[in-house]
């Protein structure tokens, strides 16, 4: 056992994934986005159409919604799923590659023509280790990075960090939370309140105190993390500096193809993909924006997922828009699934 304490800093550089490999970040000091929400918003409703007789044959509590349309002046469109959670026909599942990496095609595949396949975590194209967690029938696949080296005066240390999660239950209940896989613990630790950055001196962390801290096990049957948090309690809540996610990203810049997750109040599961990077027709979107799409939709929680070229939404197989790599379908390390239960 050894002692964590709770920090404020930040490591000074990062080395994780942002889109490509080899980028690298700058870590900002910890604080709450919340007062940058004001500044900038959606500044109207988005036109979204009901679409699902474009993608075959869908389950009576799944509906496909699409959008082109102008977000802040630029060109934009996406795609969004919705889905009723309690639904007992539908099987709301995640799979990994187990070591390797698939087009979401190939996911497709290997789990045998599900309703819905769409990217979520991020991962490393070195080692193709998922860099989030990954729950498939209340078993962890990924527990995804639990420690960060420290820089600079802090080069001796490892910081911990708690990490957006999106799970459903075997009640089929929803819940957005910040979380942290414990090597020798079955099931991770939730944090509803606020995102904790952690420090200490070991590299493989085991955390058996956090003090005044609230937190619970977070026995999911189903889950996959990825960051930030977007919306959290009904508000807008951006927590992507404290969970060290694209370091130095201001959420208002950077107009990126974007995958997101959230649920709404009346049991709905809503999972977001924005089309990006293509001229003239979609330019994308920021945190900021996607966090406002997701509210406006109805969102309670929400949380932004991998993006970039690993956006990929397939509905019945079929592509919602064309990724933004060139190649087509970037290989991931893991995919968010709804299938038949039957």
């Amino acid at each position: 056992m050894y002692s964590l304490r709770l920090c404020s800093c930040r490591p000074k550089e990062g080395r994780w994934l942002n889109d490509r490999p080899g980028r690298r970040g700058r870590v900002l000091s910890f604080a709450l986005l919340l007062l940058l929400l004001p500044a900038v918003s959606v500044r109207a409703q988005l036109r979204w159409v009901k679409s699902d007789k474009e993608y075959g044959v869908l389950p009576s509590s799944i509906h496909v919604y699409r959008c082109a349309d102008s977000l802040d002046g630029l060109p934009f469109f996406g795609c969004y799923v919705s889905a009723r959670v309690k639904d007992r026909g539908l099987l709301f599942t995640a799979q990994t590659g187990d070591g390797r990496r698939f087009t979401p095609a190939q996911f497709y595949q290997i789990e045998r023509f599900p309703f819905i396949v769409v990217n979520c975590t991020p991962f490393s194209f070195v080692t193709n280790e998922n860099l989030g967690l990954v729950v498939r029938d209340g078993k962890i696949l990924s527990r995804g990075i639990s420690a960060l080296k420290g820089t600079g005066d802090d080069s001796a240390l490892f910081y911990y960090p708690t990490r957006g999660a999106i799970g459903i239950d075997r009640q089929r209940a929803v819940d957005v939370a910040w979380t942290f896989t414990d090597t020798f613990r079955r099931w991770p630790r939730a944090f509803e309140e606020n995102p904790v950055v952690a420090k200490g001196k070991d590299s493989v962390p085991s955390i058996y105190s956090f003090n005044d801290i609230t937190w619970k096990w977070w026995k999911m049957r189903t889950a996959v993390g990825g960051g930030p948090v977007l919306i959290h309690d009904g508000n807008i809540q951006i927590t992507n500096r404290e969970e060290q996610w694209y370091f130095g990203e201001r959420v208002d810049r950077g107009w990126l193809p974007r995958t997101a997750m959230g649920y709404t109040r009346d049991g709905r599961l809503i999972i977001l993909a924005i089309r990006g990077r293509t001229p003239g027709i979609a330019a994308g979107a920021t945190l900021l924006q996607e966090a406002h799409i997701l509210f406006n939709l109805g969102c309670y929680e929400a949380l932004n997922l991998d993006g970039g070229g690993s956006t990929c939404l397939l509905i019945n197989g079929k592509e919602a828009f064309p990724p933004s790599d060139e190649e087509g379908e970037r290989p991931v390390a893991a995919v968010f699934v709804i299938k038949s239960a039957n």
